[in-house]
């Protein structure tokens, strides 16, 4: 008879396993990340496929056509935004005069409520800018070295589509493989309601970019805003980071007004459209569109995007939920790790289980 291997064995294993998983997606990230962004947009483009498929179009030419078209979107995202920075570029001096403004009243607010003259304060600034001009040939070599490995990153993302989408009948066998017969429906029934989660999230994702940029970049232009549709595109690009990305992009709209308004009232009806905008968002229309596939619960997804992060940079960030998701997926249909989707999830007990 076989022994049962011991249960806190078997939480240990579970645990090195995490901590070797994380170690690999580490040191082969630039690997491993265009990979798992390619296999979530096949998934996407799979109806897309299927319609060409189902007017006779030839295999590779219908696995082509879906690339082509989310290449063009991507394309014309990456237009609009271009021509809104440029557009903010051309008022540069009208930006360097309103900064420096800013920057005056808010020496004169320092002097006045903490006593520190703008000699010091400018002997202060001066000491920092020499601190950040030492440093800046790393940043600058950084940033090189992020902008290249952007451009592996598209270059090989359609690439990667293209072959998981045309081989995609041999990864299912070849993950069918891995388990006995009588456990393949369970794993049919992963694989179905992870392709059903990733299309409703990832669809969901570019409506909502949509309809932010519409509303906010609308709003504020209707509002007589400057720069309003550039903080409506950035505010909605940054929102696809649950939690993290609507903090930074309404830091961001701040500082784009601040840049282009000696108003500071500008500022609060910046705040107050992106606070509409965001409650309109949250409530209404987002669990309309994405429904509730998968619910992950707040604090393992802030950690998780914390440590897609730190793992694998933005790339790592936008992919966590997803990811999460998917893992809760598996994490329900097993007996064995059936506790790790219970951690994952949102539905709280009722009460406390202990006995007390």
């Amino acid at each position: 008879m076989k022994k049962e291997m011991p249960v806190t064995v078997k939480r240990a294993l579970e645990l090195l396993g995490l901590f070797v998983l994380g170690a690999i997606i580490v040191a082969g990230n630039t690997i491993i990340m265009p990979l798992l962004m390619a296999f979530f947009f096949s998934l996407v483009l799979l109806p897309v496929f299927r319609f060409f498929r189902k007017i006779k179009v030839p295999e590779g030419i219908a696995v082509f056509l879906p690339i082509l078209l989310l290449t063009i979107v991507v394309a014309l995202l990456i237009w609009l935004f271009s021509s809104q920075v440029g557009a903010l570029l051309d008022d540069f001096p009208k930006i360097q005069h309103t900064v420096a403004k800013h920057l005056d009243d808010l020496s004169i607010w320092i002097s006045r409520s903490f006593s520190y003259s703008p000699v010091e304060q400018l002997k202060f600034i001066n000491t920092q800018s020499k601190k950040l001009f030492s440093s800046l040939g790393g940043v600058l070599s950084g940033a090189a070295g992020s902008l290249s490995g952007i451009i592996i990153f598209l270059g090989l993302l359609p690439i990667y589509i293209y072959f998981i989408m045309l081989y995609r009948n041999l990864f299912v066998r070849f993950t069918l493989m891995w388990f006995s017969k009588d456990q393949h429906p369970q794993v049919e029934a992963v694989i179905r309601q992870t392709e059903v989660m990733v299309k409703s999230y990832l669809v969901g994702l570019l409506i909502q970019i949509t309809y932010i940029i519409i509303l906010l970049g609308g709003g504020l232009w209707l509002l007589g805003m400057p720069n309003a549709l550039l903080i409506g595109i950035i505010f909605a690009f940054l929102n696809l980071i649950p939690y993290l990305g609507a903090l930074i992009g309404n830091v961001l709209g701040v500082l784009l007004t601040l840049a282009s308004s000696e108003s500071l009232a500008d500022v609060l009806i910046v705040l107050a459209t992106i606070t509409v905008v965001q409650f309109l968002d949250n409530n209404i229309l987002m669990p309309r569109i994405v429904g509730s596939q998968v619910r992950i619960n707040p604090l393992v997804s802030i950690v998780g995007i914390i440590f897609g992060g730190v793992m694998a940079g933005l790339s790592g960030m936008f992919l966590a939920m997803p990811v999460l998701s998917i893992s809760k997926i598996a994490f329900d249909h097993t007996e064995n790790y059936k506790q790790w989707g219970v951690l994952l999830g949102d539905e709280r007990p009722a009460k406390s289980l202990m006995r007390v």
